[in-house]
């Protein structure tokens, strides 16, 4: 694996694959209100620093990359626990603009980001945290061996993926009703019944 992909891509390829193809490939990006809200919710999460919270040192816009993995970007935000001068726990927390997802992609990015993480410091990570700031509230992710496992498998399809510089067919499905790139990839186009 030459290049390192992006952690953000292996959200949008769990969500659709054409959308992953359409940022990969041909470089395209598109905002919505989805979009424009994230960018928001994201302004003091993406602002580099830190800071001392009840024994934890919260690290922001942490860089994070896995040579091993092919991944590189950023975690929203890395809570530390140190014991005797030593790291003794380490959280990932993802920030989402919206409530609770229905899929399972912002678990295995956030997953991603704590493969990433034991890589870089040579430790085990056992849980994270999405915050969603639609409720103000976080979900306790555990990084189980299924959503290991699950999270692997995808980083490994992901990289297939753009090495073959295919792009999916569009296909329409409930994930297009918020999806930045609706207007470009045009799912509309599979229900089309196209006479000779």
């Amino acid at each position: 694996m030459d290049d390192l992909l992006p952690l953000s891509l292996l959200n949008d390829f769990l969500y659709c694959t054409r959308r992953a193809a359409l940022k990969a490939t041909d470089g395209l990006r598109s905002a919505n209100k989805h979009t424009a809200q994230g960018d928001v919710n994201h302004e003091h999460a993406d602002l580099p620093g830190y800071e001392h919270r009840s024994g934890w040192k919260l690290l922001r816009a942490l860089p994070v990359w896995s040579d091993r993995l092919g991944l590189n970007g950023k975690a929203d935000l890395v809570e530390v626990h140190e014991a005797q001068g030593k790291i003794s726990g380490v959280r990932p927390v993802e920030y989402k603009a919206g409530k609770k997802s229905r899929w399972n992609n912002d678990h295995a990015q956030l997953c991603a980001q704590a493969l990433c993480l034991e890589e870089m410091l040579g430790i085990s990570i056992h849980e994270g945290a999405i915050y969603h700031a639609q409720s103000s509230q976080r979900s306790r992710i555990e990084f189980t061996a299924d959503l290991r496992h699950e999270t692997l498998a995808a980083i490994e399809a992901l990289h297939d993926l753009v090495a073959s510089a295919r792009i999916p067919p569009p296909l329409l499905t409930p994930r297009c009703d918020g999806c930045s790139l609706r207007d470009i990839c045009l799912p509309e186009i599979s229900k089309l019944k196209f006479q000779n």
